[in-house]
């Protein structure tokens, strides 16, 4: 195929140019009267992105309709049906697509000469035998393209040519396999009746042997038994496709189709047509239990199990509710159910994806019959794996469940928790359950326990599912269900009290109501999500929280029921007393802090079920601190709270948020966040002191932390769990892993004996225990000899011994490692908690950051920094940082609001700057120092906004007076902190490895232009003298971005800032005495950075027009230029060279000395130069067509055309010999004016001709004439306008100008600046050119000429 392809294609690549030879053109495929966009469009097409395919596609068909009657048409449908039999398999059904789109596009086009094209084209009778594979699926894809265009079935005689060649295409199953028979059903089942009469007969076999000999086979059958039965009846007679002699068939049939779409994984249509047939003949049960069930199921073949789960998954809209408890308590819903156990484990498939996408699409259906939505919802929950059912306790398919389903499927889960039927489930254990699990395991109350955790899971999770449509009296009923099943049960049933009269079978266990109780919880926090109630889903507006403490108020009043842990006597006074705050609260419920704190105390008060010694305690406390809180303001001085010798009620309030903290709840955490977010105004230093000591992680880890001992209490729950939770959930998971798990076993077992054999070489006592050992096991045998062997006894004992010494080894090794895990466990419980607190410390920087306590948590914030970046390894350890770090930069070091009232603590912020600065100093980390310097800024900010002595009450005038004089008042006083920084500066320009870096300066500058003009002398002491290299690069650039911001132009006065740049210009001076001589790369880098900063200087004295004596500046670089100009030539160090010539020039420019064109062209071409003849030749293999060369000249003639026929003589078009010959004048042209520039005055101070000079001109060194030449009357009289503005006069020397300050004395008017931009664009040499007076007297001639 491949020549085929060439054949048609290959000419396809240059249609422009000519061929080359003498004998006349051959273009038998006629690609020469097309044009290239016209042939890439076949290109595009078999091309693998879609999006291509599909443009090209339409591009071609638009292109196509602008020319219906030309050659065009027929070239395409040559080259389509050319590119069915490609070569490369992805691109034939490319080129089916586009050719069926043509065809449904052009219905003029006869189908019948496109099937005769492609069999004209891919005769199998006469095509190689190496092309018969492309033939056959030429043929195969050129039928399905008249097939998609939707024509095929409107033509009889296309039709009856594509079914024929469809049977032919059907011996061929080597390469074609079944696909011409699947293309012949799909065919025919879009035929009208009449027409598929007549064909049926041609196509279908009368013999039900051969019928049932392939699926495609029986697939047609299914399609004629549905559209003309009468017909197929008088074909083959009356057939029962369900007989016992038919049905291993079907089986064996069914098993062929799935394995033909394992890769596709989809439901063949052969298996559907024979449900929708069963289903018609009434034959359902039969062909359901015998061919699925007893046939398919028996065979142990997966792609035949995933069949019966599709087809189960698309049945289900077809059946009735008896059909449906029939199906989904089968065999094959028991076998998915087993599925379902064994995907859990890795990299096995798992099908309930597609699973929820039947039951979803059932269920959406089915929105109007609450009775079918509610049995398909129960068959799938009654599927159960010893007790726990297979499916998701969170499934998102109950999103499409009517109101009144999910009502009756609520009321069904609470009834199967109460009373459990078993038998009414469709129980299973897996072959591996089977198999290792003991006959023990299996009792009716695991099997029970499982259950009911799952449904209370159920339970919950539908009501926190916020996309399930649900009613209050639902959410209240499970509530209610849940609080009541967890802490209380039935002493006597009362009808005021519905929860009573519900009977339980079986009775609760300690552990279900453990798991009760924390689904309990669980549903109470997404309830109270921000404590934010829901509208219309609690009465009368109430949180929902308030509702359940009412109702379990009810319980403990009511003598039908009692606690499962009664209440002792203060703990009932505390219940009390918190109903009776809460009430009082209610009276302020106006306020947000009363809210927070009503919050607070229901939820610590729902707490004394779970805990209740610690929740008493608590409550008694959260009392206290309310009462004081809200009450009289005298309460609140720190006085009374001395004389009284207890604690202030923040820090109580504090402490008992920090309690609340340690438990794992998440609702707890809100809690704790909301209230301290109302108390954090009345935060006093020893309060924010707790918080920051659970930060310190010396102190956590010097002292015994309450809040780890807590988790670990809670950890120990966990682990009373843990074995009940393994033997539920983890079961099935550990029985289908056995194998995996015996393989994990013997990796542990080799890792323990790996760290015996470790201990072993380490533990010297172990090793003289067992040298020990062996000596007296030696010893038994009385015998002193090596070579004789120990006896019986004495092998038996030395056995002895050696076991129980390994023993007691192995359990040493196990409590080194116990303690290990105990430590690190501890290290995480640690870290989570600090995790947590610093919600606190995010909620105190973000709704109080005016408060003076923010300043305490810098040095904490940073220490906290500084060592996770140290030990970052765990996740845990990094979320730490990372939140730190964006509560320090974001929240407190950004934020526009600070502290304003520093009061007497100037003196010890001062102290911290420079504490801050020295540590940033001495970080090993550079980006831990960056922490810290910002810091410092943070402090100089807060220091900058706060005033020197407390304000007064001042009139509106003295308000005024004060806003103008802002800093004269402020408590920062520059004097004190610039030798803080200045040390720091001077460290960072002399250590070799500073942590310290430019972009930190540089913030500083920005914001202190005052310090940084204090800091200059530092920087330019640093710019000359023995400083390395890089420290001297540094410099400059530091000098060079500080001497560009405005703000420290503003912070000098009178002839300071003229001095400033004289100094710094003699340091640069200085510096430019070696410029060109560099060998490292360090030294370059600081030429480079002195020139940047020499710009920056020269431009600066420009601009502001200062008086500076740049003569000494402009004879030192004059000086240089042939020693940079050879270091470019000889190519040492070529881009930095490179890059250091072009700042010397830029530098010379400012000056007032243009670059020379000549220079500036051999600068451009010494690259291609230097390349050699290696490069010429690979530069000439490349060479453009003649074609493209034209289009890339056209803009040069657009642009002049009326200048040939000046330099030619003759009004003709251009030639390439007349183009050489323009090119030539300008090149001589251009070396002239260069040599003027060379040897008279700068361009850019005369745009006027100068004299030529007789003197070589690339290596001359251009030098600023004191004498002017003659000026034209016009051009001298601007000259004189420019000068008189400028303030000298137009013939002074230039080397007074010099003196005087260069740049407002040197004319570069804007005029011929902005002429100079158009020649560039055009294709001109060199704006230089324009300011020479040789192109100024070719203008007039060029408009004479015209």
């Amino acid at each position: 195929m491949a020549e085929m392809e060439s054949a048609g294609l290959a000419e396809a690549v240059a249609p422009g140019e000519a061929p080359k030879g003498d004998g006349p053109v051959s273009d038998r495929q006629g690609l020469l009267q097309h044009s290239r966009e016209f042939l890439d469009f076949f290109w595009d097409i078999a091309k693998p992105e879609q999006e291509t395919r599909l443009a090209a596609t339409e591009k071609l068909l638009e292109y196509l309709r602008a020319r219906p009657q030309g050659s065009e048409m027929k070239y395409a449908l040559k080259r389509l049906v050319t590119g069915l039999g490609s070569g490369r398999e992805t691109s034939r059904p490319c080129y089916s697509l586009a050719l069926a789109q043509l065809l449904q596009a052009f219905e003029e086009i006869p189908l019948c000469s496109v099937l005769d094209q492609i069999q004209e084209k891919y005769d199998l009778q006469k095509v190689k035998k190496a092309m018969v594979r492309p033939a056959l699926f030429a043929h195969l894809f050129g039928i399905l393209a008249l097939f998609q265009s939707g024509r095929l079935v409107k033509d009889q005689e296309a039709l009856m040519k594509s079914v024929k060649l469809l049977q032919v295409l059907a011996h061929h199953r080597n390469h074609l396999q079944e696909q011409p028979q699947k293309a012949l059903v799909d065919i025919l089942s879009e035929v009208p009746e009449a027409t598929l009469k007549e064909i049926l007969p041609k196509v279908l076999k009368t013999n039900l042997a051969v019928v049932l000999s392939s699926p495609e086979s029986l697939e047609l059958f299914l399609l004629a038994r549905q559209k003309v039965p009468a017909r197929l009846e008088k074909l083959l007679g009356p057939v029962d496709l369900f007989s016992d002699e038919n049905i291993p068939k079907l089986v064996d049939m069914l098993k062929v189709a799935a394995s033909s779409v394992k890769k596709e994984r989809k439901l063949p249509a052969v298996a559907l047509s024979l449900l929708r047939l069963a289903l018609q003949e009434n034959k359902f049960t039969r062909f359901w239990n015998e061919v699925l069930e007893q046939g398919l199921l028996k065979k142990q073949f997966p792609p035949a199990s995933f069949l019966c789960f599709r087809l189960l998954g698309a049945a289900l809209p077809l059946l009735s509710e008896k059909q449906l408890q029939l199906v989904l308590r089968g065999a094959v819903a028991q076998q998915y159910g087993e599925h379902l156990v064994i995907a859990k484990l890795p990299e096995r498939f798992r099908f309930a994806p597609e699973m929820d996408e039947y039951v979803s699409a059932f269920l959406e259906g089915t929105r109007d019959d609450p009775q079918q939505q509610l049995a398909m919802l129960v068959a799938f929950s009654s599927i159960t794996n010893q007790g726990h059912p297979v499916v998701p306790t969170f499934w998102r398919v109950i999103r499409f469940l009517n109101p009144r389903a999910l009502q009756d499927y609520v009321a069904w889960l609470r009834g199967m928790f109460l009373q459990p039927t078993l038998d009414s489930l469709v129980d299973f254990s897996t072959r591996n359950q089977k198999k290792h699990q003991n006959a023990s395991v299996n009792s009716p109350e695991r099997t029970v326990f499982r259950l009911r955790k799952w449904i209370i899971l159920r339970l919950v999770s539908i009501v926190e599912n916020s996309q399930v449509e649900k009613e209050s009296a639902l959410v209240q009923e499970v509530a209610r269900f849940c609080l009541f099943h967890s802490f209380f049960e039935t002493k006597k049933p009362t009808s005021q009290i519905p929860e009573t009269e519900q009977k339980i079978s079986f009775p609760l266990e300690n552990r279900t109501r453990e798991v009760v109780c924390s689904a309990f919880f669980s549903l109470l926090q997404a309830l109270s999500t921000q404590f934010k109630q829901v509208p219309g889903k609690s009465p009368n507006g109430q949180p929902w929280i308030y509702h359940l403490v009412q109702f379990a108020d009810n319980l403990l009043n009511s003598r039908n029921v009692v606690p499962v842990t009664p209440f002792t006597e203060q703990q009932r006074q505390a219940w009390d007393r918190m109903l009776q705050t809460h009430k009082e609260l209610e009276a302020r419920s106006s306020e947000a802090k009363a809210t927070a704190f009503q919050h607070l105390l229901l939820l610590v008060g729902i707490h004394l079920f779970k805990t209740p010694a610690e929740s008493c305690s608590d409550l008694a406390d959260i009392q206290a601190c309310i009462q004081k809180s809200l009450g009289g303001k005298p309460r609140r001085t720190r006085s009374k709270a001395v004389d009284a010798q207890e604690p202030p009620w923040v820090e109580v309030m504090v402490e008992i948020l920090l309690a609340l903290l340690a438990q794992t709840s998440h609702l707890m955490r809100q809690v704790a966040r909301s209230v301290f977010g109302h108390i954090c105004t009345h935060l006093t230093p020893r309060a924010l002191q707790l918080i920051l000591d659970v930060l310190n992680p010396d102190k956590v880890q010097d002292e015994e932390d309450s809040v780890v001992v807590t988790d670990d209490a809670d950890e120990k729950q966990r682990k009373t769990k843990a074995p009940e939770n393994e033997s539920e959930d983890g079961s099935a998971s550990e029985a289908e892993g056995g194998e995996e798990s015996s393989q994990e076993e013997e990796e542990e077992e080799e890792e323990e004996s790996d760290e015996e054999a470790r201990d072993d070489d380490v533990d010297q006592g172990f090793r003289e225990q067992l040298m020990a050992v062996l000596q007296a096991g030696k010893a038994l045998d009385g015998e002193d000899s090596e070579d004789e062997e120990l006896g019986d006894e004495a092998m038996m004992a030395l056995d002895q011994n050696l076991a129980s010494l390994f023993a007691e080894q192995k359990l040493r090794i196990q409590a080194k490692q116990d303690e290990k895990n105990r430590v690190q466990k501890e290290k995480m419980l640690r870290r989570d908690f600090q995790i947590k607190v610093l919600d606190l410390v995010e909620v105190l920087v973000t709704k109080h950051p005016e408060s003076p306590l923010g300043l305490e948590l810098l040095e904490p914030l940073l220490t906290i920094i500084r060592r996770s970046m140290r030990t970052s390894s765990s996740k845990q350890e990094q979320d730490l940082l990372h939140k730190t770090a964006r509560i320090f930069t974001h929240h407190l070091c950004r934020n526009r609001h600070y502290c304003h009232d520093v009061g007497n603590h100037v003196e010890a912020l001062y102290a911290q700057v420079e504490r801050l600065v020295q540590q940033a100093g001495r970080q090993a980390d550079s980006s831990v120092a960056l922490y810290y310097f910002n810091a410092s800024l943070y402090l100089l900010r807060v220091l900058k906004g706060n005033t020197a002595s407390a304000p007064l009450a001042k009139t509106p005038k003295k308000q005024k007076a004060k806003a103008t004089a802002s800093e004269a008042t402020s408590c920062l006083d520059l004097k004190r902190v610039t030798p803080v920084y200045s040390s720091a500066l001077s460290a960072f320009l002399t250590k070799r490895n500073s942590p310290l870096s430019v972009p930190m300066f540089l913030s500083l500058f920005c914001r202190h232009p005052v310090l940084c003009k204090n800091l200059l002398p530092v920087m330019m002491q640093h710019v000359t003298g023995p400083t390395r290299p890089r420290q001297q690069s540094q410099a400059c650039l530091l000098l060079q971005k500080a001497m560009s911001m405005g703000e420290l132009r503003r912070a000098f006065e009178g002839c300071e800032w003229e001095h400033l740049i004289a100094q710094v210009l003699g340091k640069v001076t200085e510096n430019l005495r070696t410029l060109g001589k560099a060998q490292a790369k360090a030294e370059q880098q600081g030429e480079l950075a002195t020139l940047e900063l020499l710009i920056i200087l020269l431009k600066a004295v420009r601009q502001q027009k200062l008086t500076v004596d740049l003569t000494p500046i402009l004879t030192l670089l004059q000086d240089l230029q042939p020693r940079l100009q050879q270091n470019l030539q000889q190519g040492a160090h070529s881009a930095g060279s490179s890059r250091l010539y072009d700042l010397y020039w830029q530098a010379m420019k400012l000056l007032g000395v243009q670059r020379p064109k000549s220079e500036k062209k051999d600068a451009k071409e010494s690259p291609s130069d230097s390349q050699g003849p290696v490069s010429m030749k690979r530069k000439k293999k490349g060479f453009l067509p003649e074609t493209k060369k034209r289009k890339k000249r056209k803009p040069e003639e657009a642009v002049e055309p009326a200048a040939m026929p000046v330099a030619d003589g003759e009004n003709q078009p251009p030639t390439p010999s007349s183009g050489k010959k323009r090119r030539r004048r300008h090149r001589a042209k251009a070396k002239a004016s260069a040599q003027s520039q060379a040897s008279g005055e700068p361009a850019a101070k005369d745009p006027t001709p100068g004299t030529h000079s007789t003197s070589p001109g690339p290596s001359a060194t251009p030098t600023a004439s004191s004498s002017t030449p003659a000026k034209t009357p016009k051009l001298q009289k601007k000259r004189q306008k420019l000068s008189q503005v400028n303030g000298d006069v137009p013939i002074e020397p230039a080397g007074e100008k010099l003196q005087k300050g260069l740049p407002d004395k040197s004319p570069q008017p804007t005029p011929p600046q902005r002429k100079t931009k158009l020649p560039l664009a055009n294709g001109s040499p060199s704006p230089s050119v324009l300011r020479s007076g040789t192109k100024r007297k070719k203008v007039p001639p060029k408009k004479g000429a015209n």
